[in-house]
């Protein structure tokens, strides 16, 4: 009785609550517009292994055939890719927030919400007296402003559309037109309530508005998450929530990839200048070197039960499950198994990917394998791989396979108490099938 209500309480009230909130409009806006970034990312990414793989041979060996200048000119598409990050995320936002309102023309208001973004740039003049956007703030630097700007003008416009406070065009204009000319008094006001801010905030000594993002908001928050002890919530959360059966990456990611892609950005501009890699905690970290197999780390199980399950379903589950796991997609095994809500499995499938974080934190802060470089490796890249891609050393893909083997030997006594319950219950149901003849 006591084990049914706790299962009401689990299926009636936290995943109601969890879903209503990963599925809220500005967490989805913010999942769905840091999405759009992630083509232009690993593009960039692919021209940054091109312009700067770390071994002496090849770059001698470029210099030599193309001049020495090759690997600025390959940097050209990552800075018109990877380099406008905060960019794309302003438009991506945006558009997707406007998107979820009934009579909102997502186009307009995704114009409305980069010319603030812009806006909100402190200019420079050129030696030639011209105005300057220092393009720095389109990356990483910008990419809080980005999301702000984007949540905030973004309802701005939509409250005044609502309003009715439209540019009224007859009948026989074009709707492209008349949509068009229907932003002109919202998008003004928003601009100006954002001209307003920036005057505001350079009349203090903070100069700019993303001085004030960055100062308040930013850094306070990478400099938590940028801990061993700010990974390993985060990685509870996200398992915690797979075991109630909600994409816990997918819930979080409004929240937190912003700071991870940030500082996966910051590596990256610290590679180019040649400096010391800064953080340890990025996007690829939880990606490549926790998620093996994917959330919960469940390649390891998958292993397990491919190749030494004894009961006929977990090895049939096992076989099917193998493949896609080796490429980080671990639905079947999740809802198969199934992970959800099993609480015979719960406890290694927090235990594993949190372990994850602990030895490969370390193993980076000690300097005993390359911290990630900035190179974004598609997710389903498989590991051993992926670690080297995205440390580009091989020392990242050594990591991954002790992390894999560690999975497995944490996953492997839950996996063998799990084999045998099934296992009896085939037999006895063979048994009673035996008996009815």
């Amino acid at each position: 009785m006591a084990e049914k209500n706790k299962n009401n309480f689990l299926t009636e009230k936290l995943m109601p609550l969890f879903n209503k909130i990963s599925s809220a409009r500005h967490m989805v806006a913010l999942r769905d517009g840091m999405t759009a970034a992630v083509p232009m990312i690993i593009i960039g990414s692919i021209f940054m292994i091109i312009g700067q793989f770390p071994i002496k041979g090849y770059l001698d060996f470029m210099a030599h055939v193309f001049g020495p200048n090759w690997a600025t000119v390959v940097q050209y598409v990552t800075n018109a890719s990877f380099n406008i990050m905060g960019l794309i995320a302003v438009a991506g936002i945006s558009y997707n927030l406007a998107k979820s309102y009934q009579g909102i023309d997502p186009f307009s208001a995704m114009i409305v919400a980069i010319a603030a973004f812009i806006l909100t740039i402190p200019m420079q003049i050129g030696k030639d007296g011209g105005l300057l956007i220092p393009l720095k703030q389109f990356d990483s630097s910008g990419l809080f402003t980005a999301l702000l700007v984007g949540l905030f003008v973004t309802d701005l416009y939509v409250w005044l559309m609502h309003k009715n406070l439209v540019f009224k065009m007859p009948e026989t204009v074009p709707p492209a037109v008349s949509s068009s000319f229907a932003a002109l008094f919202p998008g003004a006001i928003s601009l100006f309530v954002v001209w307003l801010v920036r005057i505001g905030v350079e009349a203090t000594p903070m100069k700019s508005i993303p001085n004030v993002i960055t100062f308040f908001l930013q850094n306070p928050m990478s400099k938590v998450t940028n801990t061993l002890g700010g990974a390993l919530v985060i990685e509870l959360v996200i398992c915690l929530l797979w075991f109630f059966g909600i994409h816990g990456a997918n819930a979080i990611s409004g929240v937190v990839d912003p700071i991870l892609y940030a500082a996966l950005a910051a590596n990256a501009s610290a590679l180019k200048a040649h400096e010391a890699i800064p953080n340890i905690i990025t996007k690829t970290f939880f990606d490549n070197f926790v998620h093996i197999g994917g959330c919960g780390a469940t390649l390891g199980f998958v292993i397990l039960m491919a190749f030494f399950a004894k009961d006929k379903e977990m090895k049939a589950m096992g076989k099917l499950s193998i493949g896609p796991a080796i490429f980080n997609i671990n639905e079947p095994v999740i809802f198969g198994v199934p992970i959800v809500l099993n609480y015979q499995i719960v406890l290694p499938f927090i235990l594993a990917p949190m372990a994850n974080v602990i030895t490969t934190y370390t193993a980076m802060k000690m300097g005993w394998v390359a911290k990630t470089i900035g190179i974004y490796p598609p997710w389903t890249t498989p590991p051993i791989l992926s670690g080297i891609l995205s440390t580009g050393h091989i020392s990242g893909g050594i990591m991954q396979l002790f992390n894999l083997v560690m999975d497995i030997v944490i996953y492997y006594f839950f996996f063998r108490s799990m084999d045998r319950t099934k296992l009896k219950a085939e037999q006895e149901l063979e048994q009673a099938k035996e008996s009815a003849k």
